[in-house]
């Protein structure tokens, strides 16, 4: 079956050779974009909807988020709005409630995280263990989350469990609790910051992660100045994640490197850090990736959007540059290549807007703009309807 959506107002491909002028349609065949252009000449299909002049781009790649958890934390979030300052310490508290947290519920939260990100407009999605840091507990969390998710990263080396030594922690993180999760994972991240892991014990696991195959990822940067970057760019990771706190040598080894900068803009709106230097990176030719940071902690939303407008509207960005970061860079932090873009032969995720330029995603923060969602060529449910034609 082919879908014809059409009467688009403002296309983003992320094509350098697409038209600039509507309006615009996307021929879906099967999960698969088949054919984009000027509505005019778009071919016949055995199905068509008409978007009345709405934008449409690709779904959001959230390329990092913790949504594997139980508990709350929203005293924690109350105190640190009074005054009290980040640390990340919360992080045992979610360990505790997702240990005694049965499978069925840490499944059911996963699933309602996930449907409240594909209602805004995201279509490909990264979760992380990280809250059980035993071995039975980060097996079960990855297998819960491959069940659901596009991509899974384990993330044992989050911070050192009460009871143990660092070294210990890391022997068990390298050997039996890899061993563990590597049937489900794709990825393996490490928390490389003062109170967590250092340079060497990041470096060490990223090399137990690339032994079994495993991609790299680090969390780094995020609290102050330290060697995550270093380390990211030194091991060929796939992205250094937060990168808040950036000397001119980290950018400059971002831009001569592979590593994607992944920002978490809402993360550092949370936790009363200074925005990302999202102009700085894109000006020295860095790669950079928006995504939502999802967790119960230091970044409760699931909603790329918002950091989408915060990119903009405080760390320098112009509203194409962030919705690429949003979309493409976020593919590009997952090294996948069918996703992040409509450029034909991609996986058909497409988001449609209530508004008819992406200039709205921040002209309007915290307005619900998503219309429709389309993932893998199906339907997302959607609360807006497409019956009427929005104009500028």
């Amino acid at each position: 079956m082919t879908l014809l959506v059409t009467g688009i107002g403002e296309l983003t491909t992320h094509d350098d050779e697409e038209p600039r002028d509507g309006p615009f349609a996307v021929v879906v065949d099967g999960d698969r974009v088949a054919w984009t252009g000027r509505a005019r000449a778009a071919p016949a299909c055995d199905t068509a909807v008409d978007v009345g002049g709405r934008a449409v781009l690709p779904g959001w790649v959230d390329s990092h988020t913790h949504l594997v958890f139980a508990g709350d934390r929203g005293e924690e979030f109350a105190r640190r709005v009074a005054g009290r300052p980040y640390t990340a310490g919360g992080i045992r508290t979610t360990v505790d409630a997702t240990r005694a947290a049965p499978d069925a519920d840490l499944a059911a939260r996963l699933r309602r995280h996930v449907a409240e990100a594909a209602r805004q407009g995201t279509t490909c999605l990264e979760t992380k263990t990280g809250y059980g840091l035993t071995v039975a507990d980060e097996a079960r969390a990855a297998r819960i989350a491959a069940g659901e998710v596009d991509e899974v990263t384990f993330l044992g080396a989050h911070l050192t469990p009460a009871g143990t030594t660092t070294e210990d922690y890391l022997d068990l993180v390298c050997g039996p609790m890899l061993d563990a999760v590597a049937g489900d994972v794709g990825w393996i991240d490490v928390f490389c910051e003062d109170g967590a892991f250092d340079g060497d014990a990041a470096a060490r696991v990223l090399a137990a992660g690339a032994a079994r195959g495993l991609g790299g990822r680090v969390h780094g940067n995020q609290l102050g100045p330290g060697p995550g970057v270093a380390v990211a760019v030194a091991a060929g990771a796939a992205s250094v994640d937060h990168a808040t706190h950036l000397t001119d040598a980290d950018v400059e080894a971002l831009a001569g490197s592979d590593t994607v900068a992944t920002l978490l803009p809402a993360c550092d709106l949370s936790t009363g850090q200074p925005p990302p230097p999202a102009r700085r990176l894109v000006d020295a030719g860095a790669t950079v990736a928006l995504a939502s940071n999802a967790n119960p902690g230091s970044c409760y939303t699931t909603s790329v959007a918002l950091g989408v407008a915060l990119a903009v509207l405080q760390a320098g960005l112009s509203v194409p540059e962030a919705v690429r970061a949003a979309t493409l860079g976020g593919a590009r932090a997952l090294r996948r290549d069918d996703v992040g873009h409509l450029r034909v032969g991609a996986r058909a995720d497409l988001h449609v807007l209530d508004a008819p330029t992406v200039v709205h995603l921040a002209q309007r923060p915290g307005v619900p703009l998503t219309a429709a969602v389309w993932r893998a060529g199906v339907r997302v449910p959607a609360d807006a309807p497409l019956s009427e034609e929005v104009h500028p």
